[in-house]
């Protein structure tokens, strides 16, 4: 462990907690909605409810769990706008996994050409035959 992990101490933030309730559909997914709270457990009005959406989707390399915020104030609006939400989610993961595809195709290093594999041309090996 380095100096830096040993000296962070996991400390909740007394002024941003929620209470969490959880709905689900049993089908497509669940809606999480947090609940600010004061440090003593009651409910914090000065600050907004957030809606947190849940799926999966299926990919060729298994399932891909998805998180996702909904905007809305009611769980009735949650649910409405879970579908357009959860679309967001999907195409911004699709984004996300194509850009490190591409980073990962660029960071392929292809030798330069010239001599074989025995030779001391130019990006060939540095030995040279007698």
């Amino acid at each position: 462990m380095s100096e830096e992990e040993q000296g962070m101490e996991a400390s909740m933030d007394a002024n941003g907690l929620y209470r969490e309730d959880m709905f689900t559909d049993r089908r497509v997914g669940s809606i999480r909605r947090l609940t600010p709270v004061t440090s003593g457990g009651a409910d914090d009005d000065s600050r907004a409810t957030v809606w947190v959406g849940q799926t999966q989707v299926i990919t060729p390399g298994g399932a891909m769990p998805l998180n996702f915020e909904i905007a809305g104030k009611t769980l009735e609006e949650a649910v409405a706008g879970f579908p357009a939400a959860a679309q967001l989610a999907v195409e911004d993961t699709m984004r996300q996994i194509e850009e490190m595809r591409r980073e990962a195709a660029s960071s392929i290093i292809v030798p330069d050409g010239g001599a074989g594999p025995m030779g001391g041309g130019p990006g060939g090996s540095k030995l040279q035959m007698p």
